[in-house]
């Protein structure tokens, strides 16, 4: 049974509890101790990754929870400070092998998306102009750390990578899966999302260098950006909105049995990608646009010099329209309903 309790909301920055100013502080030090002290091993590879082994591997799962990849996206490290604060205060219920990375520590630190780039979009073989960012060094970092974790672990692997989205959406929860994810592993992952009461699944086809798509593709890990709300001042998210979230990210590394879902996710296909080629890229749509937004068959979406993109299919909706992203990134996705 889930001991985790969602807040409704907090009063301030200065009122932070410890726990959530630890965990956006990148300080693991009171989480490792009580870990330590029930006889797991605890390691910390690298600023900000934390690793907590039972000694079970490979029979157990191994799961990695990641947030602040994004230094803005301050909501899903609020919901999981209570969700190791409450766990470490019985240790001895976590059942999985546990890798809890916070991704980019100077951005959260500095209350910017990022320093010099996006670091959701470092996880690829080639960077480009992109191979000496910050976000690069730290991206390297954060992959050897993957890799070490996942290292001569069992089958069973997952990783939710949590974030939070810039725009409103007409989903408030929705997560990105990529759809290279083995079948068994893909069931169980939209299963826990149905319980997480995740309202919108996008099956991504391929990878735009995300940590979630690195880890699925290089890993085997049943994998998923999950996006809760929008982009919010640390301590003053309303975590009541995602209560469903916290219990059950709980619930799955106390290993408890699966539960009912909250909700039957709606699950999308993505029908093309919006690549920005060159500063004459512009979107035929404003910034109040939400996430999920509808556009009908042969409506232009954006151009880009002699390129126009434009609606294929009787409808598709659009998600992370952002044109403010470099050349040579996506822009966004478009997407159609499967069910």
């Amino acid at each position: 049974m889930s001991a985790y309790v969602a807040p409704t909301a907090n009063g301030g920055a200065q009122a932070l509890p410890a726990a959530v100013r630890a965990l956006a502080g990148a300080d693991f030090g009171v989480l490792a101790k009580r870990f330590i002290d029930a006889g797991f091993s605890v390691a910390q590879p690298a600023p900000g990754i934390v690793t907590i082994k039972s000694g079970r591997a490979p029979a157990c799962a191994s799961v990695i929870v990641s947030v602040g990849v994004h230094g803005d996206e301050t909501g899903p490290i609020e919901v999981l400070a209570y969700v190791l604060d409450a766990l470490s205060q019985g240790p001895d219920a976590l059942a999985v092998d546990l890798m809890v990375c916070v991704g980019n520590i100077d951005a959260i630190a500095a209350g910017k998306r990022f320093i010099d780039a996006d670091l959701n979009r470092m996880f690829r073989p080639v960077r480009g102009s992109l191979a000496s960012a910050a976000e690069a060094a730290r991206a390297d970092t954060m992959i050897a750390a993957t890799v070490d974790f996942f290292s001569g672990a069992g089958p069973d692997r997952w990783h939710l990578d949590l974030h939070t989205a810039i725009r409103p959406s007409l989903y408030p929860t929705f997560a990105i899966v990529p759809d290279l994810i083995a079948e068994e592993g893909k069931c169980a992952l939209i299963a826990w999302l149905g319980q997480a009461a995740i309202g919108a699944i996008v099956m991504n086809p391929q990878s735009a260098g995300t940590y979630s798509y690195y880890s699925a593709e290089f890993h085997g890990a049943a994998a998923s950006t999950v996006e809760l709300g929008r982009v919010g001042t640390l301590g003053q998210n309303d975590l009541g909105l995602f209560a469903d979230v916290g219990t059950a990210l709980d619930d799955l590394l106390r290993g408890a049995k699966p539960a009912a879902p909250k909700v039957e996710p709606h699950v999308f296909a993505v029908a093309q990608e919006i690549i920005k080629h060159s500063d004459a890229f512009h979107m035929t749509f404003d910034r109040t646009t939400q996430n999920f937004t509808a556009l009908s068959q042969g409506q232009v979406i954006a151009t880009d010099g002699d390129i126009m993109y434009a609606v294929r299919h009787p409808e598709e909706l659009v998600v992370f329209p952002n044109p403010d992203v470099r050349v040579g990134l996506r822009a966004g996705l478009m997407v159609v309903r499967t069910r």
